[in-house]
């Protein structure tokens, strides 16, 4: 283990949040289920990171164990160089957590006393923080019931106050599960700012799991993709989405494609082609650069484009393709971006 410094955090080269080697399985023999299979990756301090995957991917499993909630079969989990599970208590003085599902509030108290709560356990007078915590109840729409017990409001009310209580513990590493899940738009466009803060203007280290992909790539330095228990991919967002950057064209042509229709399936997964008034109108994936290739094809068949439309490829799209089985080119992907 990194010999601690004054504050407990380890050396400045320690990473926030490491998990190496990390497996699970629960039953045995023919019943044995693998929720999470050799997964690594680290999180620098400052960083925010995303952890991507569809569902049963593996990734509750994971920020579970991160945390200390439940036992690995094999493989670490550290916050700041601390074994979570060695030294439970070490750990958590660094970490606030928001699991979904709002289980990490009290509902028989009000907003404004789950914030006070909070924070007093990280040793932080509420006293002092009378205005931030109004404030952050105000940006989740809160602050009109500041007041009221939790328990009477809704399900996306009570996952706002678990956000809100999370973030009043201050601590320097944040775990944050779905945590957009119930926020209307302002109030996610408003999250997205709070979290870039953190780790822009106060320097912590946020790990987000989240199926809102805009918040993802609004939000985080890097993301790791998680897939049957694995993890597939582990690189800066814009790399990601760089790795699969193509264009999606709606093409309109004069007439009829005739032979060139099966090239343009075959190369371009040409698709959706219906007759217009003009002639013949489908879509088409271009990778990046390979427009003119495109055109010259149609051109050397004779056949006139009447007008073309794009769409950029976006982290949605990329996490598609990574986690497709069936897609031929996630799958070369994936052998070649790999966790730290």
């Amino acid at each position: 283990m990194t010999e601690p410094t004054a504050d407990g955090r380890g050396r400045a080269d320690t990473p926030a949040v490491a998990v190496r080697g990390l497996r699970k399985t629960y039953g045995s023999g023919g019943d044995r289920v693998v929720a999470v299979d050799d997964a690594s990756f680290t999180v620098r301090r400052g960083e925010v990171v995303g952890l991507l995957g569809p569902n049963g991917a593996g990734k509750t499993t994971t920020l579970k164990a991160a945390l200390g909630l439940l036992l690995p079969t094999e493989g670490t989990c550290e916050v700041f160089g601390r074994d979570v599970h060695d030294d439970t208590a070490g750990a958590y003085r660094h970490v606030g957590a928001m699991l979904e599902g709002a289980r990490n509030v009290y509902w028989r108290l009000t907003p404004r006393e789950n914030l006070s709560f909070f924070a007093s356990l990280q040793g932080i007078d509420p006293r002092t923080r009378r205005e931030e915590h109004d404030r952050l109840l105000d940006s989740l729409g809160l602050l009109d019931r500041a007041d009221d017990a939790v328990n009477d409001f809704s399900r996306g009310m009570k996952g706002k106050v678990a956000l809100a209580a999370t973030l009043a513990r201050e601590t320097p590493v944040v775990f944050l599960d779905e945590p957009t899940l119930g926020l209307d738009v302002e109030a996610t466009r408003d999250l997205r700012t709070r979290i870039r803060r953190l780790a822009d203007e106060e320097g912590r280290t946020v790990l987000l799991s989240s199926h809102d992909m805009d918040t993802v790539q609004a939000v985080c330095d890097r993301a790791v993709v998680m897939n049957e228990g694995r993890v597939v991919a582990d690189d800066a967002v814009e790399n990601l989405v760089g790795l699969f950057r193509t264009r999606d064209y709606e093409v309109t042509v004069a007439g009829t494609l005739g032979a060139v229709r099966p090239v343009l399936e075959r190369d371009f997964a040409a698709e959706g082609f219906r007759e217009t008034p003009d002639g013949v109108r489908f879509t088409a994936t271009v990778p990046e650069g390979g427009f003119y290739e495109f055109v010259d094809l149609l051109r050397d068949a004779e056949v006139a484009v009447v007008g073309v439309s794009s769409r950029e490829t976006d982290l949605e799209e990329a996490f598609l393709r990574l986690t497709r089985q069936d897609d031929p080119g996630g799958a070369a992907v994936r052998d070649g971006v790999t966790a730290e």
